[in-house]
């Protein structure tokens, strides 16, 4: 046992004031929180409306804002307050915010409580406030018109990977004389990068060595009336003489220059899908083409799936990316799907053969399960559901915020979103630029579509279009095809006996409202869909060893034929991690640090392939990622996680 337990992230004194044990310093005094982010923070930015001038983001189409010190959020609940009841607010509101040491969801509400016109926004935030390991993670609010960003670290380490051109400055750290690294120079030379020209600052602290080292980064700096009993507060803004230019990393994407108009995406599964409501909830006017008369008709057909984490001991890129993937996933499927019908976030279990996978570090330590939301799942409810012996030779994780959905609902919700165009029976032959724009064609050169912007997103067949497309420069694409079969059938009327929750491991089964899957075989180099009676025997068998009581209860279906076969061909690239931006990486180098990004002309389309079989688990955070690049938004990912997806690793510059 630990005979030196970190102490409480928030202690609430007596009178109500939040206190941090770690920094031996207050929150916010008891019952002025509210006042001081709105004297401060709001009116020190611009952010409140005065007399008859409008606030600062008065007919903005975006808005982005950083907070240093995330604290126990009143800043950001007071902010999506004012945005909320201004009408001339922004359409989108971007708020980014680092915090080394999150509280509980309870001290959030708990610290708005005596403020009941934030109440009903704390309880919004606490509903999703969850799994917050290091990194970063994008919560949606509104409706996803306010997206909340949380950096969970140290704010020198996570600061550089933030993304975006940030209106507004809160810097609320803890007293600088009690957490000096929050007021250091690099971390405030950090901010600066990430501001706009004219960007303004506010904070309670008017320490001399911080407005020496505003000052230092470019801020004009003044001293400004402050809530009582302080005299002053500090607000600036973000006027240097130079602009530090920004290292440039290969490859990276870059806005685009052209504002949003006409899309035409190739492929009307959950990749195009999911990049088609991305672009059309930031103004695109969007037409999918899908080969078939109906959407998702391939491998997003499959009768149902799982959405779960990847577990790795070193946390590497692929884990951190579906831990976000997952929560991107279940923010949309509750906003769009029927809860119990076409999904349900009933957990997944994850079991393994003894030695099969290492691990993750802190496996046995309760702060690594509560933070992880994972656990051994060796008590009672799992072992009696599947048979787990009693010791602890088949090792299993619980992955809680994790499910199964059913992939064509969710390509049909997203597809009936406004600003969307279905067009089936499209017989995609080539893309090829015209003007400043793109034409889509078929294999007679029939137009049938014109855009400014053009995506693939057709699996597996994104490499033939490619290579038909610029037959020059696309070839060797790493888009290999992996064809893999499932069975499936009616769950019975003992369904009881089955686990009422996904379990996956080598091999899967769901039971999905009246329908079970299981499988799935897993066949590289065989872009076939046909089925295999092979494959379906191979299946039986899988489940029989993953699951022995389902597999017998499930025989029969087998013998009689109930249990039928359904086959997918999947796309998956080398390094596992989607392709994803555009297909061929721009020549030209990025801005200064500060100033709007280099706005890149259409030079290439774009791309989203590679899921492989983590299709519901990375489609819609691949789409939001893609749409953000586009649009210069701040991204939900780590710069550096972003920048692995990429689709132009695999090529060379474009000529």
């Amino acid at each position: 046992m630990n005979s030196n337990p970190e102490p409480a992230i928030v202690h609430w004194r007596d009178d109500g004031t939040p206190a941090s044990p770690r920094y031996g310093d207050i929150y916010r005094s008891a019952g002025t929180g509210l006042d001081q982010a709105r004297h401060v923070f709001l009116r020190g930015c611009g952010l409140l409306a005065d007399g008859h001038a409008p606030a600062d983001w008065a007919g903005r189409p975006v808005w982005q804002l950083l907070e240093n010190g995330f604290g126990l959020g009143l800043n950001f609940l007071a902010a999506w307050r004012a945005w909320l009841d201004d009408p001339q607010r922004p359409a989108r509101l971007f708020y980014s915010a680092v915090e080394a040491h999150p509280p509980e969801a309870a001290d959030i509400l708990r610290s708005a409580a005596p403020f009941p016109e934030l109440h009903p926004l704390a309880e919004q935030l606490a509903a999703q406030w969850r799994g917050l390991l290091p990194g970063l993670h994008r919560i949606a609010l509104a409706g996803g018109a306010v997206q909340l960003t949380l950096a969970v670290g140290d704010a020198r380490a996570l600061l550089p990977e933030l993304t975006g051109r940030f209106d507004s400055v809160f810097l609320d750290g803890f007293d600088p004389q009690k957490n000096p690294a929050m007021w250091s120079a690099d971390v405030l030379r950090a901010i600066a990068r990430l501001c706009r020209p004219g960007a303004r600052a506010a904070t309670w602290c008017v320490a001399g060595e911080v407005r020496e080292r505003l000052a230092a980064c470019g801020f004009d700096v003044a001293r400004v009336p402050g809530l009582p009993p302080k005299r002053h507060a500090l607000a600036a803004r973000y006027a240097p003489r130079h602009l530090p230019r920004r290292r440039a990393r290969p490859g990276e994407v870059l806005p685009l220059a052209t504002a949003p108009g006409r899309c035409a995406i190739v492929g009307a599964g959950l990749a195009g899908a999911s990049l088609a409501y991305a672009l059309a909830a930031r103004g695109w006017q969007v037409t999918v083409l899908g080969e078939g008369h109906e959407p998702a008709d391939g491998a997003s057909a499959l009768p149902a799936g799982v959405f779960a984490p990847h577990v790795s001991p070193d946390d590497r890129p692929l884990s951190r990316l579906t831990r976000a993937g997952c929560a991107a996933t279940l923010a949309r499927a509750r906003a769009l799907l029927r809860d119990g019908i076409d999904f349900a976030e009933s957990g997944v279990l994850e079991r393994h053969a003894p030695g099969e996978r290492r691990r993750p570090e802190g496996w046995n330590t309760t702060k690594s399960i509560a933070a992880s939301a994972l656990s051994t799942g060796t008590s009672g409810l799992f072992r009696s559901h599947i048979g787990l012996p009693d010791d602890d030779t088949h090792p299993a994780l619980w992955h809680a915020s994790a499910g199964w959905m059913r992939p064509a609902a969710l390509v049909r919700a997203l597809l009936a979103a406004p600003g969307i165009r279905f067009v089936g029976g499209a017989r995609v032959a080539r893309v090829a630029a015209h003007g400043s724009g793109w034409q889509v064609l078929d294999e007679a050169g029939q137009v049938l579509a014109e855009a400014a912007l053009v995506a693939l997103a057709a699996g597996f067949g994104t490499r033939a279009l490619l290579e038909a497309s610029f037959p020059g420069q696309a070839q060797g694409w790493p888009l290999h095809a992996l064809r893999g079969q499932v069975a499936f059938g009616p769950v019975p009327d003992d369904a009881a006996a089955l686990p009422p929750f996904p379990v996956n491991g080598h091999g899967h089964l769901i039971a999905a409202g009246s329908t079970w899957v299981a499988g799935a075989t897993f066949e590289r180099g065989n872009a076939q869909p046909a089925t295999s009676a092979a494959d379906h025997a191979a299946n039986r068998l899988r489940l029989t060893e993953l699951l022995p009581r389902a597999a017998a209860l499930l025989a029969p279906q087998w013998d009689d034929g109930r249990a039928q076969a359904w086959t997918g061909v999947r796309c998956t690239v080398p390094d596992r991690l989607p392709a994803v931006g555009p297909a061929f990486a721009s020549n030209q180098a990025p801005a200064p640090a500060g100033q709007a990004p280099a706005a890149i002309e259409n030079e290439a389309p774009w791309v989203l392939t590679g899921l492989s079989s983590r299709g519901l688990t990375l489609a819609v955070l691949a789409g939001e990622i893609a749409a953000a690049w586009a649009s210069g938004e701040p991204l939900p990912v780590e710069r550096s996680l972003a920048h692995a997806l990429r689709a132009s690793r695999w090529n060379k510059p474009s000529p």
